[in-house]
């Protein structure tokens, strides 16, 4: 049998599985890989499946980088075989509970399993429970401190819990599902190195609960946390690290593991949105595009990771594509986070930033954790220059996510409009230790040493040549230096930045006052170097202007060929930038 059969088989069993004890989440996703795995041609054709486009150029775009699996070559998976269902039968109480379960009656649920002992009744209990106080934990958040502020609420469901599903473990009656909610327990209660361990066991011994692999991840803050954890050899193992590896923000590594994985699940629309996602943060924003336009040809109501296209959209300035995306999504489900978000961007890109806000925090009220929402809610309070608002919105994002680097960016800008640069220059340290290849973060710390409070050039010059060796996009490092070095009467240095400069206008055809006074700078300083051809090569392209710097580069060329006829040389004044 092939492993593509194989994952058939498991993924079929596990989302009967996972759908019979309300993990719907888990059970759509274990779906959605169900069908992105290449189908069998002599039971699919043209004309009954939507499987023809194996031969996309999206496909074609992202197999180029081929990896070993994980294991090593040579090394097969380690097969789990299917979990069987515990022998006590509940039967009636146990469809009641779960009737009361969907339409969410959480306490009923719970109370009509009161006395039934089998593992699948005994897991679907706690659940309830679990979900009956997370329920109520928002409604007092509500009642407390208002839809959007803080509060300390906690679940009170968690104490019980904890002692229940502890004693289980002991005693050795615990199920895989039964360790995943007692993994999530304790990581609500901050026992966050034994809900690992108890992540970990319920993985090994049910790997298809991806809701299981979701809450390690969370845990798992650092890489070297990552490569602690005993983990079986399963292909669900390959998911998780690809998906953990693009949180630790080790994009290239989780490009090539989603692209290997995209050898067996080649249909999989998660697998391609996670390599948009990992394209993201890459900056490589038409690749980006093209991958959402083509899962939303083949997946026309998905509104899951479209505020992540809307980014690009909004990125890239397409107004038609984002107004066309806030439509679409407006009519499949205008009360997703996602579609609030999306809806957000667009009048952001209008210029109506206050209507921007009301979606933003329509998408907060509907999802208080969404961080993309606190995030982009400070971006829009900082163009309205209502600072405090956007300090109290980032402040959000970083408790949510400490690792989210465009927060901690976004409240050293805020600080930097208040004219606060030592706060600046704090919070942009956290965000480039996040982010290190971003060249924006560096130039945003350069500016902030350059500032007349601070006016500390050495450090300033330390940052733009990271941005220069972190590819600076927005072309601003190189011509920073060289004016820093000219400011230190470092005449070579500068000269050799503005080179590097004017070589990157010609290549990119730009033109403006950046290419006059790097014209202006190398005229002169070829000049008093006694290196008159090369200097009169900048004058004449000086000449091609109108402005002031035609008359200077003038003066300039009459001065050195009376210097070179043997006449008295003309003192030209020096401009500096």
């Amino acid at each position: 049998m092939s492993s593509k059969e194989n994952y058939r088989i498991e993924l079929r069993t596990a989302i009967r599985q996972l759908s019979d004890r309300c993990l719907y989440a888990a059970s759509k996703w274990a779906a959605e890989q169900l069908v992105g795995i290449e189908q069998d041609p002599a039971k699919f054709t043209p004309a009954n499946t939507r499987f023809q486009r194996g031969s996309s150029s999206i496909r074609r775009r992202f197999r180029t980088n081929e990896i070993t699996s994980t294991p090593a070559a040579g090394v097969s998976y380690v097969s789990t075989p299917v979990m069987e269902e515990d022998d006590i039968v509940d039967g009636d109480f146990y469809l009641l509970a779960k009737s009361y379960f969907d339409c969410r009656e959480y306490r009923r649920a719970a109370h009509a399993l009161r006395d039934q002992n089998g593992k699948k009744s005994v897991f679907l209990r706690c659940y309830a429970l679990y979900l009956a106080g997370e329920k109520r934990k928002e409604e007092e958040m509500i009642e407390l401190e208002g839809p959007l502020g803080k509060s300390d609420v906690v679940n009170g469901e968690l104490v019980s819990l904890e002692r229940e599903l502890s004693t289980l473990r002991k005693n050795g009656t615990i199920d895989p599902f039964g360790l995943y909610l007692y993994g999530l327990v304790l990581k609500d209660k901050g026992s966050k190195s034994l809900a690992r361990t108890v992540l970990v066991e319920s993985v090994n011994n049910y790997p298809w609960n991806w809701s299981a692999w979701s809450e390690l991840q969370s845990l798992c803050t650092t890489v070297d946390i990552l490569t602690t954890l005993n983990l079986n050899n399963h292909w669900m193992k390959d998911f998780f690290l690809a998906s953990a590896y693009q949180e630790l923000r080790k994009h290239n590594e989780s490009l090539a593991k989603y692209e290997y994985l995209q050898s067996n699940f080649a249909f999989s629309n998660y697998i391609q949105a996670q390599i948009a996602k990992a394209q993201y943060s890459l900056r490589e924003f038409e690749q980006v595009e093209a991958i959402f336009e083509d899962l939303l040809r083949n997946d026309p109501y998905r509104v899951e990771d479209m505020d992540m296209y809307s980014n690009v959209l909004y990125a890239k300035e397409c107004f038609s594509a984002l107004s066309y995306l806030a439509h679409r999504v407006f009519i499949t489900d205008k009360y997703r986070p996602e579609s609030c978000c999306i809806i957000g961007n667009y009048y952001s890109l209008k210029g109506q930033h206050e209507k921007s806000v009301v979606y933003f925090r329509r998408a907060l009220k509907l999802n208080r954790n969404y961080l993309s929402a606190w995030t982009l809610m400070g971006h829009e309070y900082v163009e309205m220059k209502n600072t405090p608002a956007a300090v109290e919105a980032y402040r959000h994002a970083v408790d949510i996510n400490p690792c989210d680097y465009r927060a901690w960016y976004g409240l050293g800008q805020a600080y930097e409009m208040m004219s606060m640069p030592f706060y600046a220059l704090h919070y942009f340290k956290k965000s480039v230790f996040l982010q290190q290849n971003d060249s924006r973060l560096w130039i945003a710390m350069a500016k902030c040493y350059e500032t007349d409070q601070l006016h500390m050039i050495e450090e300033a010059i330390k940052c733009y040549q990271r941005a220069v060796n972190c590819n600076d996009r927005e072309a601003i490092a190189l011509h920073q230096l060289a004016k820093l070095h000219f400011e230190l009467e470092r005449s070579d240095e500068a000269a050799y930045y503005y080179k590097k400069d004017l070589e990157r206008m010609e290549a990119e055809d730009r033109e403006g006052p950046n290419m006059v006074e790097t014209l202006l700078f190398l005229a002169q300083y070829y000049r008093d170097q006694k290196r008159f051809e090369e200097a009169e090569v900048y004058c004449t392209r000086l000449l091609d202007y109108t402005g002031p710097e035609k008359e200077t580069a003038k003066s300039l060329l009459r001065g050195m060929r009376m210097e070179q006829s043997g006449g008295p040389s003309m003192d030209v004044e020096h401009f500096p930038p």
